[in-house]
């Protein structure tokens, strides 16, 4: 059994342009996402497939060619990573619906106080943002950092942004979120081993972009709790329609507690509709680590286990879609039944999570198809070659192709597409560690100063009441943290494995 993602598909040269004609056709083409995604405002599932046209049509390819090298880049893509994106966003549904997210949050922050506040923030930010999208992780974890602020002397920001921080980096590194999923994959690189150097990697960047970033820029920054966050936070729900507010939530949330109206330092089962309880502590915490520890233990593994009926064993449980799979069983009986949801109810949820992911699986399927079309052009190999002339570092060139379209286009999405495909070619001289590596770097370099063109931007300006000047000093710098520092520790990693 291999223990890679579907590999990068191998095809033959879909033009035989010489090397300018491909550099100029490679950018024009990447100019063409970019000019549609921010100045014509183009979703960039239609702009990255009129930029693979471009980039096709620019590099001497016949029609026919470039379109049948995007639909394979579009179907290997989605069968390597749509999958994963589905299923865990499924168990991110049952995690949000059920309570389990909030009793995670309330437990946590209960148990602390004072100075340790902002460390426990960032632990369970982390922790629940394993499963849920970034967006996600936002919508749930305001309305209670807003409410300790309140309660408490501590500093919005200082709470604020090491749960941002803690979500952002589990977001940008770590499986099986979009981002390093769409890396891993045109990478060929191995999930359990990029999942274990991601965590290795989160750990110290979580730490410094988040408490200590956190109680440096709250002296400097001073933002009050804003009162119509503190209630459209916890109104996550439009309640005249059932539905919700700006599309962040994966299903109706009338029959759950408002959670900006709960205490943070109780979780109780008032208030909830006759047969409904808030699943137990342990409960939610083994259930969102379940894919992981298995994932992690195929990994183990592979690097240390001869070949023999355990490791064939723990190969199998801890592939993707089984380990997922496993995690979202689970997550059916300890977040669903023992929540008090009935059959319909949990199906219901499961397949609420799915319109949501809708636009972010076109993304990336688009994105695949946009990389393959480089990578069938030849453009991977020009720029392969050029680096090895020019002696730069595989990880350094990801990490800045990554943060050049990021800051340009503002999606963390694009710019790890668009990235792992122009530097794929590199990633075959590269030994396992290295690839998975070269994937975090990408990671690392999409999360690069987020600004007005990044709806993460607005999001969290909006939700803690700050100027755009404001927001610019915290979530962009503390953005630009991120990617700093877990680019370093990328390259530390890099010295010693």
């Amino acid at each position: 059994m291999t223990a890679h993602a579907a590999p990068v598909l191998a095809a033959e040269a879909i033009t035989s342009a010489g090397t300018t004609q491909l550099v100029v056709a490679a950018i024009l083409g990447i100019a063409a996402v970019i000019l549609l995604i921010v100045l014509a405002k183009w979703h960039p599932f239609l702009a990255l497939i009129l930029g693979a046209g471009v980039l096709g049509i620019v590099a001497g390819a016949a029609p026919g060619a470039t379109i049948t090298s995007f639909k394979a880049g579009v179907g290997s893509t989605v069968g390597s990573v749509g999958l994963l994106i589905a299923l865990g966003s499924m168990i991110g549904a049952l995690l949000a619906e059920s309570g389990g997210a909030d009793g995670i949050v309330a437990t946590i922050v209960r148990r602390v106080s004072g100075s340790a506040l902002p460390w426990a923030m960032a632990g369970v930010a982390a922790l629940i943002g394993l499963p849920l999208f970034f967006e996600v992780g936002v919508v749930l974890l305001v309305p209670i950092v807003l409410l300790v602020a309140q309660r408490t002397d501590v500093p919005l920001l200082k709470i604020g942004i090491p749960a941002l921080a803690g979500l952002s980096v589990l977001h940008g590194l770590v499986p099986p979120h979009p981002g390093p999923l769409v890396a891993i994959s045109s990478l060929n690189a191995d999930l359990g081993l990029t999942l274990a150097l991601g965590l290795v990697c989160a750990i110290p960047t979580v730490i410094i972009s988040g408490p200590i970033f956190g109680n440096f820029i709250a002296k400097r920054v001073a933002v009050a709790v804003p009162a119509a966050a503190m209630t459209t936070a916890g109104a996550t729900t439009d309640r005249s329609g059932g539905g919700p507010v700006g599309g962040r939530d994966f299903v109706d949330r009338d029959d759950l507690v408002n959670p900006g109206a709960r205490q943070p330092d109780a979780v109780v089962d008032a208030g909830l509709p006759a047969g409904r309880r808030y699943p137990g502590f342990w409960s939610a915490v083994l259930t969102v680590l379940l894919p992981i520890v298995l994932m992690l233990l195929r990994a183990v593994a592979e690097l240390t286990l001869a070949e023999g009926t355990v490791r064939t064993t723990l190969e199998v449980l801890g592939d993707p879609v089984v380990a997922l799979l496993a995690g979202l069983l689970l997550a059916m009986w300890t977040l669903g039944k023992r929540a008090g949801f009935d059959r319909v109810r949990t199906s219901s949820v499961i397949g609420g999570a799915l319109p949501p992911i809708a636009g972010i699986l076109l993304i990336v399927a688009a994105g695949g198809g946009f990389k393959q079309v480089l990578v069938d052009a030849g453009v991977g190999d020009v720029v392969a070659n050029a680096a090895r002339d020019a002696d730069i570092s595989a990880l350094v060139l990801g990490f800045l192709v990554a943060v050049g379209i990021r800051v340009a286009t503002g999606s963390a999405t694009v710019a790890t597409i668009t990235a792992a495909g122009i530097v794929a070619p590199l990633a075959g001289s590269l030994d396992r560690p290295e690839v998975s590596l070269l994937a975090l770097a990408i990671g690392c370099g999409s999360l690069f100063f987020s600004h007005v063109n990044d709806a993460g931007f607005w999001l969290v300006k909006e939700y803690f009441g700050m100027t755009v000047g404001q927001t610019i000093k915290t979530w962009s710098v503390m953005e630009t943290v991120i990617s700093v520092v877990g680019f370093a520790c990328v390259m530390l990693l890099d010295l010693v494995i």
